[in-house]
């Protein structure tokens, strides 16, 4: 496979120009890097071409936060579905979060999921196991082998551990097998029965509000236990103000902490909440407009390390419901790339350089992939995504590859698309 003609973007060794790849096999065979008269043209009789004009060519997104409900909810999302709609969306990797039916505490329902993942998804399935038995808060799972059996972090996502002693010996277990835990923060009993935030959404709609509070009293315990443990700690989904500048003090403290922020968290507020649509209902929830600017700032400054999406589909019938029945959670696999190139990149808050540290290189970094992947250089797997920036379109969820139809976006135009995607040095997607 030969790709030509594209706008080589290599976080690793700072490329930035334009440049052909060559692919033999799953590995980046060269990189023909045009201002230095290095030409492919020589070798493009018998290789697969890609012309990859006019768009950006960059290393395969890792998206560390999905669900992909598979085992026992298959009717929202399965491993062959999520994968695919990974794969529309530019992303070559995913961490699938445990909280499926059942949880992900056994070494065989992982051994399950990685064996469905090699048969039946286009792209790398990464799957976390849950930190407690049957996420019930209660007696930690086998760790060491969880890692043993294919593992790549720890989460109980959907929620925290709220026995914080219980926490803090999986903060040390963790610290231990050099593990990483990839942290839901929300105190239990803060948030209570809430529903959309505490403030002008939960009072238009009349439901319980979700204070900022819920999210950063639990991520500043989580910050403080990682630094005292030693422990390697992943925030998922930040929303508040508040988060980032834990962030920027655990940062400080020398803590070995990376943070996440979702597309609908840096590009809707709690006003946009214009109709009681439970498309715009998830966990957490959408917040104000001075959250919005605080996580777009901390992933202007690095604070904020990585976008992820919190992928986490529905059925139809059970986002029809009413705020306080719905359930929690949007799709976003395949309006991310467009989602983060609109909102950071065009405006020119970010350059396509950022893009391609957030979405892929520092996320590699997380769960410890990067000698191969989230960069394009000789030798590395060939995971590759062809992004053209200048193509408008409009999200329609007929048209989705995923199951779950649930996103606030649906009707939205949005700027810069997905053309290609490339995985183990096979074209795993290509747009019409």
């Amino acid at each position: 496979m030969l790709i030509v003609n594209g706008h080589v973007v290599d976080p690793e060794t700072g490329l930035h120009e334009e440049a052909d790849i060559l692919v033999e096999g799953n590995r980046i065979k060269k990189i023909y890097v045009k201002s230095k008269n290095e030409t492919s043209n020589a070798i493009r009789t018998g290789h697969e071409i890609i012309d990859a004009s006019g768009c950006y060519v960059m290393p395969g997104f890792i998206d560390l936060h999905v669900h992909f409900r598979d085992p026992g909810l298959t009717y929202k999302e399965d491993i062959a579905t999520g994968g695919a709609a990974a794969a529309k969306g530019g992303v070559t990797t995913v961490c699938a979060m445990p909280n499926t039916k059942p949880v992900v505490d056994s070494t065989d329902t992982l051994k399950y999921v990685i064996d469905k993942a090699d048969r039946e998804s286009p792209v790398h399935v990464k799957q976390l196991s849950s930190i407690t038995m049957g996420m019930n808060g209660t007696e930690l799972v086998d760790m060491k082998a969880m890692l043993d059996a294919g593992a790549v972090a720890f989460s109980e996502d959907g929620k925290s551990v709220m026995d914080i002693r219980l926490y803090r010996d999986a903060m040390k277990n963790v610290s231990e097998l050099g593990a990483v835990i990839m942290a839901h923060c929300e105190d239990k009993d803060l948030v209570g029965n809430g529903v959309l935030n505490e403030g002008i959404a939960s009072e238009k709609y009349n439901v319980a509000g979700i204070c900022n509070s819920v999210e950063d009293v639990i991520t500043a315990r989580d910050i403080l236990l990682a630094a005292e443990t030693g422990a390697r700690l992943h925030i998922c989904h930040c929303s508040t103000k508040g988060t980032v500048e834990l962030m920027r003090m655990a940062k400080g403290l020398g803590a070995d902490v990376t943070a996440e922020v979702c597309p609908h968290h840096f590009t809707l507020t709690d006003a946009d909440i214009t109709t009681p649509d439970s498309n715009y209902k998830m966990n957490p929830p959408l917040r104000t407009k001075e959250d919005v600017q605080a996580l777009i700032e901390g992933l202007v400054d690095g604070t904020m390390d990585c976008i992820s999406t919190d992928h986490a589909p529905h059925s139809d019938e059970e986002k029809k419901k009413y705020f306080d029945e719905a359930p929690f959670g949007i799709v976003g696999l395949e309006t991310s790339a467009a989602l983060t190139y609109m909102t950071l990149v065009d405006t020119g808050l970010m350059d396509i350089m950022d893009m391609a540290k957030k979405m892929s290189h520092n996320p590699a970094k997380v769960i410890g992939i990067d000698d191969d992947y989230g960069k394009l250089t000789e030798g590395s797997v060939a995971d590759i995504v062809i992004f053209n920036p200048n193509v408008e379109w409009t999200v329609d969820v007929n048209d989705f590859a995923s199951k779950g139809h649930n996103t606030p976006y649906a009707g939205k135009v949005l700027k810069g698309k997905v053309m290609a995607t490339v995985c183990e040095g096979k074209q795993v997607y290509k747009a019409n």
